[in-house]
């Protein structure tokens, strides 16, 4: 197991899998080819985004969630996780909230886009 596969269902292979009850009201549908190399940019994206700001003490990305309403934290780690198992699942792992997250130390898609640019621009003029 890689270790930014993110945890492992506790539930895999248990007959008693309290999910079964579950009924899946929208199946995981596979990504389409454009689905796919969106997904695949924004893993490339993201290691950029690691690779400026984790020196700065960001670790990690903050989404506005439009399920709940709040601000979801996601490590980079747990962000790749995320876009790799949409690519081989067509859908994200479940996982737990961040545990008292520092929001100080996340940032949004944008910024770290912003961010990144800027430092790509001034490094192309010196």
């Amino acid at each position: 197991m890689n270790l930014d596969d993110g945890p492992l269902d506790p539930f895999v292979g248990d007959p008693d899998d309290p999910s079964r009850l579950l009924d899946d009201a929208e199946p995981a549908q596979p990504l389409t080819d454009v689905e796919r190399t969106d997904v695949l940019a924004d893993l490339a994206e993201l290691a950029e985004f690691r690779d400026s700001l984790q020196p700065h003490g960001i670790e990690g990305i903050v989404v506005d969630c439009g399920d709940c309403g709040e601000q979801h934290y996601f490590s980079w780690d747990l962000m790749a996780s995320n876009l790799r198992a949409l690519l081989g699942d067509g859908r994200t792992h479940v996982h737990e909230p961040a545990a008292a997250p520092d929001p100080e130390a996340y940032v949004s898609w944008d910024y770290a886009r912003g961010y990144t640019d800027a430092v790509y621009t001034l490094s192309k003029r010196h």
